[in-house]
């Protein structure tokens, strides 16, 4: 290991210490959050059958495959990291189907890997949590609307800026682009899923070169995605549009059904957006996207959808809707930014001084005291002056430091100098020290 040269890999996020803590304590919010709601955390194998993994419409560059130094023969040679959690969910519940409770409620907090240029917000390997509620053969239309609520409770949970949950449904697209003439549906979505990113212009020029839209048929897609709001008057504005049919009139029913049906239990939840049109051919119904208000330029923080036929074993389809957060999307946001941190460099709450090295014992003895009672609590590493160990603690963020004098046990809240006598098996330090808390800052103070 010596004259080791060190090359930072990009798109591989490595936190220091105090940015780890920012992460599990929001990994841990989501998790607590998810189960509040009913639903049990599962986790799936890293890796996939790269056929499997494929079947999700992505492409084969953005997949790692594994390939085994010395050669893989067979299954092994066949295999890719995973890049979602969807297509994991989907194999698991077709092997698990007959073990399982339906409907099947589950969250998933897990790495995936995609082998794309790293950006701003943009990972090799990062974290996802995902929510999904799968139904055996249907799935009722009210889970489309607890999806979103969960993820609104999530989120406004979590020391982010907040988080704006827009929907549409696929329906509403399909039926409107199939009533004005454009066939090519999963294409015609696909380049509108783009019009944030490139602009209305660049939109209609793609519509045209690639599904042959006409001027109209171009400018009538752009104006059914500038439709937006909270209310029926969304459906009202699309068929003022002047075109109309069967799936059309069931897309708007069940958009204006969830904006309604959330915004009643949760006021300003969910707003629908007729642009978001996720470009994944597999999602069905009500389609979601949420970015932080703010920072609309790190792209969806959260984002998923309606799906009715991409788990199936060809007897029995089990239909779903689920959403994913990009936790290490938003972690990246938040640090990058000061946006938060965490209340103390380490988990530490009291620091046990030394008087000398004879007497280390004694403050070993009293730290495990302190932690058969739930304090996290360390030793000073040197029997330095008390001066010093008191700037050991304080540069780390640790509250307390206790110590052993001649009067007995004393322990010292080195913030505002109060130092009482204290006895380690009773003593407990004020509920916010206990552990480590997250601190806006900037412009979430």
């Amino acid at each position: 290991m010596t004259n080791m040269k060190i090359a930072p890999l990009s798109g591989f996020p490595e936190w220091l210490p105090e940015g780890r803590l920012v992460e599990q304590e929001i990994l841990d919010t989501l998790r607590s959050t998810f189960e509040l709601h009913g639903f049990s955390g599962i986790e799936t194998r890293a890796v996939e059958p790269l056929e499997q993994l494929l079947r999700k419409g992505e492409t084969s560059k953005e997949v790692y495959v594994l390939s085994r130094l010395h050669g893989g023969q067979g299954q092994d040679a066949e295999l890719g990291l995973h890049f979602d959690l969807t297509v994991p969910l989907a194999r698991y519940v077709l092997e698990n189907a007959g073990k399982l409770d339906f409907p099947f409620k589950r969250y998933q907090i897990q790495k995936v890997w995609r082998g794309e240029r790293p950006q701003d917000g943009r990972f090799r390997e990062f974290i996802q949590a995902d929510v999904d509620v799968v139904g055996s053969e249907n799935l009722a239309f009210h889970h489309e609307i607890e999806l979103p609520l969960v993820m609104v409770d999530a989120l406004s949970k979590l020391p982010i800026p907040r988080v704006v949950v827009r929907a549409s449904n696929r329906k509403v697209a399909q039926g409107f682009y199939e009533a004005i003439g454009l066939n090519d549906v999963v294409e015609t979505l696909r380049i509108v899923d783009k019009l944030d990113k490139v602009g209305p212009k660049v939109v209609a020029q793609m519509l045209a070169e690639s599904v042959d839209a006409s001027p109209e048929q171009a400018r009538l897609a752009l104006a059914l995605a500038e439709i937006c709001g909270a209310d029926a008057s969304v459906a009202d504005r699309v068929r003022a549009l002047g075109y109309s049919s069967q799936l059309l009139e069931e897309g708007l029913e069940e958009l204006v059904g969830l904006v309604e049906g959330a915004n009643e239990l949760l006021p300003g939840s969910v707003v629908a957006d007729l642009k978001i049109a996720r470009g994944l051919d597999y999602y069905t119904g009500s389609v979601f996207e949420s970015t932080m208000m703010g920072h609309e330029d790190l792209g969806s923080v959260c984002s998923g959808g309606r799906y009715d036929s991409l788990v199936s074993d060809g007897k029995r389809t089990y239909p779903g809707v689920g959403l994913s957060i990009g936790v290490s999307r938003m972690i990246s946001r938040v640090l990058g930014r000061g946006l938060v941190q965490p209340s103390r460099r380490v988990p530490t709450c009291v620091l046990v001084a030394v008087n000398e090295e004879s007497e280390r014992r004694h403050a070993e003895k009293t730290a495990h005291a302190l932690r058969l009672r739930g304090i996290p609590a360390d030793v000073s590493p040197s029997s330095a002056k008390f001066g010093k160990q008191i700037k050991f603690a304080d540069k780390r963020g640790i509250p307390f430091v206790w110590f052993a004098t001649e009067e007995g046990e004393q322990v010292k809240d080195i913030r505002s100098g109060e130092q009482v006598a204290a006895d380690p098996d009773f003593w407990m330090p004020p509920v916010e020290d206990l552990t480590v808390c997250l601190l806006p800052v900037g412009e979430l103070a």
